[in-house]
């Protein structure tokens, strides 16, 4: 892992995976989980946690502070271009001056689906602010495009929907983004289980990023663990390059020619 480091932002990365740290059932899982996956990158909620905004309320700086992981403050709940913007001028607030923020901005409160005509006009306005701008999207190939046109630091089309757990559902899309951007693409929203996570690795993607898979699964320190190696196992097979696939041209495992034949013994009389 140390001679291919993940670089966002133009700072360098031994994990490839990134984590939340919301829906768990206290601080104290959180932050077990986040050390069991080895993700050096952590999102939070801005408007959902609780970083300084809440006096007198427990804070996740207490339990996952700044100074161990890199903060990556996100705008969920977010429905319009205006409050995402709003939303990650108060992180930048809150957390002295930081600039690399994951936006996202929903369609619909029932299936948080990206709005991407709100996302590129944010996306717009974030980066002329001075803001490190990581962008939740469709896998729409051509609006990616547009994403990093507008000089945003790194895509993150969606497996499938949301905490839908229902992992890479088109990945033929993933591919053809993945061919076209030149910034670093990351899965994001949908990956259910480790395997998820090994097929968005093994197409290409720089990085992997969930919540829901860790904070609801019945072991989220486990699935963790399973995560932090899951993305690694894909990471090496994409690098390693498979096998091509073939159709009805079997070939045997072992050969049929060039064998060394052993000359007969003649049967004694």
């Amino acid at each position: 892992m140390a001679t291919d480091p993940f670089v966002l932002a133009g700072k360098s990365y031994q994990s490839r995976l990134l984590v939340g740290t919301g829906k768990y059932k206290d601080f104290d899982e959180t932050r077990a989980a986040i050390l069991e996956s080895g993700a050096e990158i952590v999102t939070v909620a801005i408007r959902r946690t609780n970083i300084g905004q809440t006096a007198n309320e427990p804070s996740l700086l207490d339990y996952v502070s700044p100074n161990e992981f890199t903060y990556l403050p996100n705008t969920a709940g977010c429905y319009s271009a205006q409050d995402a913007i709003r939303t990650c001028r108060l992180a930048r607030e809150l957390l002295d001056g930081h600039s690399l923020v994951k936006l996202e901005i929903f369609g619909s409160p029932s299936n948080l689906y990206p709005n991407m005509p709100e996302t590129l006009a944010a996306t717009k306005e974030l980066v002329r602010d001075g803001f490190d701008v990581m962008v939740y999207c469709s896998d729409d190939p051509v609006q990616a495009k547009m994403l990093e046109d507008l000089g945003c630091v790194a895509v993150m089309p969606l497996a499938s929907i949301i905490g839908s757990g229902m992992g890479v559902l088109n990945p033929w899309n993933i591919q053809l983004i993945l061919e076209q951007l030149s910034v670093p693409v990351l899965l994001d929203a949908g990956v259910g289980t480790a395997s998820d996570a090994t097929i968005g690795m093994e197409l290409g993607c720089d990085a992997v990023l969930m919540n829901s898979a860790l904070a609801y699964a019945q072991n989220p320190i486990l699935m963790a663990r399973a995560m932090r190696r899951a993305v690694q196992a894909g990471r090496d097979a994409y690098l390693a390059g498979r096998m091509p696939k073939k159709h009805y041209l079997a070939e045997p495992s072992s050969p049929t020619t060039g064998l060394i034949h052993t000359q007969a013994q003649p049967v004694a009389q």
